[in-house]
């Protein structure tokens, strides 16, 4: 993949682990983060091949965007940038519209002006709405999404389409499941281990723990993208990525508890959502993906397990 590559959000948990694989393989990778919740650091062994560029601004920043995309050719885009806490805007659906779907339009306009064509998108499962935990396929439809992170991810899905029919670009989507690994900063994983840390004796749970999702480690899941972009050329292409099976709250609680050496008492809460927006049980078909010739090598359990891993040693 000798190239120029555009990553947004690079420094965040999932973009630095494309940029580390990505300097292996690319002519130039550029990075632009905010920081908000990316980390420099993260990008420590990305800088260090000094094949990668950072690049600290916000994407709505129209300024910083056009004199990046004036400054390199770029030959496809990563978009990651986004709003990665989806609890976060029920109390204020902006962010999910400036941060997950105002992100991309900037993205897609800056690209049309730069003549820049390709598009690698960080999608979500969130699109597909609460269908009640049945193994949903690219194809199932209605999308009625329960977020506003999912609504700006399936808003920002339509515009890229629509650019791709107005100005012939084109487009790869991965819808990601829930991800794990070292360097995160949110989720369930994170979460509990810091409430852990904070209070040894108890873990407090939200809602009661019957809540099932696919979980897939994150340098599979960078696997699994980029993947899909070497060996798909249509217009448009969609995929479902995800790993074998799905894990619950609960049993992570659990493996969380023993892998700390903990004999801490986890409280449940009432009611399947952990929080407003939340899909309590979630599935994907992969047959898509697999017969691409993608699989993942982890169960999502031990998905997780190594994630805990990662996360307890600070990895």
């Amino acid at each position: 993949m000798q190239n120029n590559i555009l990553i947004t959000g690079g420094a965040g948990f999932i973009g630095s682990y494309l940029a580390d694989e990505l300097v292996k393989t690319a002519g130039r990778v550029v990075v632009v983060d905010n920081l908000s919740l990316g980390r420099e650091a993260n990008l420590s062994s990305a800088l260090k091949s000094g094949k990668c560029e950072l690049v600290v601004g916000d994407i709505l920043d129209k300024t910083l965007l056009s004199d990046v995309f004036y400054k390199h050719s770029f030959d496809v885009v990563f978009h990651l940038a986004a709003n990665s806490d989806v609890a976060s805007s029920t109390a204020n659906p902006a962010i999910d519209k400036d941060n997950t779907f105002l992100t991309t339009y900037e993205v897609l306009n800056a690209m049309r002006i730069h003549n820049v064509k390709r598009i690698v998108f960080a999608s979500s499962s969130a699109v597909y709405g609460d269908a009640g935990g049945m193994p949903l396929g690219e194809d199932y439809a209605p999308l009625l999404p329960a977020s506003h992170y999912g609504a700006a991810k399936l808003a920002s899905e339509a515009f890229i389409s629509s650019f791709v029919e107005n100005y012939g670009f084109q487009a790869w989507f991965a819808r990601f499941p829930n991800v794990c690994g070292g360097r995160a900063t949110h989720g369930v994983l994170y979460d509990f281990i810091n409430k852990l840390r904070k209070n040894p004796s108890e873990l407090e749970v939200l809602g009661d723990g019957t809540q099932r999702k696919p979980y897939l480690y994150v340098q599979e899941l960078v696997e699994a993208m980029l993947y899909i972009y070497k060996h798909s050329d249509a217009q448009i292409n969609l995929f479902n990525i995800g790993g074998v099976g799905e894990t619950s709250v609960s049993e992570i609680a659990e493996m969380l508890v023993a892998k700390l050496g903990l004999s801490a008492t986890i409280r449940y809460g009432s009611g399947a959502r952990g929080w407003v927006g939340d899909v309590p049980k979630f599935a994907y078909k992969l047959d898509k993906l697999n017969a691409l010739g993608w699989r993942a090598k982890l169960s999502s359990t031990e998905a997780v397990s190594y994630a805990i891993d990662a996360l307890i040693r600070g990895a």
